[in-house]
């Protein structure tokens, strides 16, 4: 893989440590916010490797669209999407993030988490072997 693209896989994964982390500590809007992390940061990197282009903005579901994701990993980029600016800010939260989520929507958001994530290994699997042959 190309260095750019492993850069930003590295930090994908970073990112989801640190929203498993962050739910063992019950900062669930924390966990929200790091999901949508993970999800964007490796969806760039599966795009810099396959396009070589570098993707602008944050909307995981027209990155997702890009990379062909299936309709699965596409539902969940859907539910993570919006995290991006709700677990952080007040006026997209429409009062405090840290009170618009819950351990329930936490949760959710890591399970979408790891469907992107299933998608992603089976997409690194297949690049390490093309690189074999």
């Amino acid at each position: 893989m190309r260095p750019e693209s492993l850069n930003w896989l590295k930090q994908a994964k970073e990112d989801l440590k640190t929203a498993k982390i962050n739910f063992g500590q019950g900062r669930w809007y924390v966990v929200a916010f790091f999901c949508q992390q993970s999800a964007e940061k490796a969806l760039k990197a599966m795009i810099i490797e396959e396009k070589r282009v570098y993707p602008d903005g944050h909307g995981i579901i027209e990155f997702g669209r890009a990379a062909k994701a299936p309709k699965q990993v596409l539902t969940a980029l859907v539910d993570l999407n919006a995290d991006y600016a709700v677990a952080r800010y007040p006026d997209a939260a429409n009062g405090v993030p840290a009170d618009a989520y819950d351990e329930t929507i936490a949760k959710r958001k890591l399970d979408n988490l790891e469907t992107v994530w299933k998608w992603v290994k089976k997409w690194t699997t297949r690049q390490g072997k093309s690189r074999e042959n």
